[in-house]
């Protein structure tokens, strides 16, 4: 059996998204503060979730471990993305690990339940990248940064983004895996067709004839031929 298009586009995008959201987390660069009072014109600012980096754009000269002396990760949003992004990579590689279990695997046939469930799993994993990440973003200007500077989105906030979704919308596609089992529980149930038994000749369905039509010249001996096809029409 093929795997369905659903249970294909499901693990391509969620690992993409797991990739995305894994470097989303770990690189500092959430926010970039730009033009701040007596630093160098070309300093640059990047600040993370769990740590800041300064860096020249003349001669990238980069710096991480800068202090906090605004009381950046102290701010809720900062905060609330430390405890999310970690917990929803941790349910995106559990939720693929079901996802491989459930789509093929070894198995002949997918299980559709095991990789529905797989899909709630990466479309909650997705949605609690997607939370921080928007919070954060609505945000953005009102945490803490030197006075008269420049804020613009830092490349890990994207990508967070994007892996969120692609996470979401990999979830959904193997969810629909539900549909098959709802399917197959409608589905009216059939007595099973009775089997003939017989030799290697003989087709599901075909009609036999129980008679040996050698019988009157086997000198009277009365037996029924056990030949897998000389009676067959």
């Amino acid at each position: 059996m093929r795997t369905p298009t659903a249970m294909i586009v499901g693990l391509v995008l969620c690992p993409c998204g797991l990739l995305l959201t894994l470097t989303g987390t770990l690189a500092p660069s959430w926010r970039q503060v730009s033009l701040i009072p007596n630093q160098p014109i070309d300093l640059v600012l990047e600040q993370g979730i769990w740590d800041m980096c300064s860096e020249r754009q003349s001669s990238h000269n980069r710096h991480c471990g800068q202090a906090d002396d605004l009381g950046y990760f102290e701010q809720v949003p900062v905060r609330v993305a430390q405890g999310l992004m970690p917990t929803s990579l941790v349910l995106t590689f559990l939720g693929l690990v079901v996802a491989a279990l459930g789509v093929r695997c070894w198995q002949k046939e997918p299980r559709h339940l095991l990789a529905g469930v797989a899909g709630l799993v990466l479309l909650l994993s997705g949605l609690l990248s997607l939370v921080p990440a928007s919070w954060y973003t609505h945000e953005l200007w009102a945490l803490p940064a030197p006075a008269s500077s420049m804020l613009v989105v830092g490349y890990s906030l994207v990508l967070s983004y994007l892996g969120s979704c692609l996470e979401i919308l990999g979830g959904l596609a193997l969810t629909l895996s539900f549909h098959h089992c709802c399917k197959q529980c409608r589905a009216p149930k059939l007595p099973p067709s009775p089997v003939l038994q017989a030799g290697p000749c003989s087709t599901t369905g075909a009609y036999r004839n129980p008679w040996d039509i050698l019988e009157d010249k086997r000198d009277g001996q009365h037996q029924r031929s056990t030949l897998p096809c000389d009676s067959d029409l």
